[in-house]
């Protein structure tokens, strides 16, 4: 179910939006005010954006320009604004279409599911060039060895991209470091296998919000490491 974020501050029309949407099959969340729609759009996962313009805090452009920095999301501006000078900003700044008010509810659900559809396209034909992987926040491109956490990207050694990325891609294995060890520096660990401790704990300080409870490499006590899903 494609999951999508409304961030208008007129409570009536933002309602009417989400119900439509949610009739459609759609999951939504509303955000009334720019602040918290520029939280919830940088830190949380979203389909789609619908950005109103004129918001309390921070306005819809704004909060386009920051969201476009860091992700590829579909955004559709909605305004009362007619002025042509604001929807060539709107799209400027990365929009992906500017609807103004009025508008029927119906013509944004056909909008909303015309994006998502391109969107799809855009994203299948990427993702026969590159694999990714995709985890609770966690992106991790392993053709272009690229990291990214809640949108933002980490760096990484060669060796620790390479130790998380082949976790990563046998979810719920339980390796033991002997086996990594010869796996990723493909030789026979000889009472060197610190290095694997070593490596976990610095992938788990670039992409866990905290390290004493990782919610995605998971020490198993006198075996070894698996990566959750």
């Amino acid at each position: 179910m494609s999951k999508i974020l409304i961030v208008e501050d007129e409570e009536t029309i933002a309602d009417l939006e989400k119900d439509y949407l949610e009739l459609s099959g759609f999951e939504v969340e509303v955000a009334n005010d720019g602040d918290s729609g520029l939280e919830k759009a940088l830190q949380e996962e979203y389909d789609l954006l619908i950005l109103d313009l004129m918001l309390p805090g921070v306005d819809g452009f704004e909060i386009c320009r920051k969201v476009r920095d860091e992700k590829n999301t579909p955004i559709i501006m909605v305004s009362a604004k007619k002025d042509d000078i604001d929807k060539i900003r709107g799209l400027g700044l990365g929009a992906d279409d500017y609807m103004t008010k009025p508008f029927s509810p119906s013509e944004l659900v056909a909008r909303v599911k015309a994006h998502l559809a391109r969107y799809d396209r855009l994203i299948g034909s990427m993702a026969e060039k590159n694999k990714v992987i995709e985890i609770r926040g966690l992106k991790i491109d392993t053709t272009a060895r690229r990291v990214w956490v809640n949108g933002e990207e980490r760096t990484f050694t060669t060796k620790e991209f390479d130790l998380l990325s082949f976790l990563a891609a046998h979810p719920n294995h339980v390796y033991s470091k002997d086996e990594l060890f010869q796996k990723i520096w493909d030789m026979e660990s000889v009472g060197d296998i610190a290095t694997v401790t070593v490596h976990i704990k610095k992938i788990r300080e670039k992409i866990e919000m905290d390290t004493s409870n990782p919610q995605y490499i998971e020490t198993i006590w006198g075996v070894g490491y698996r990566f959750k899903v």
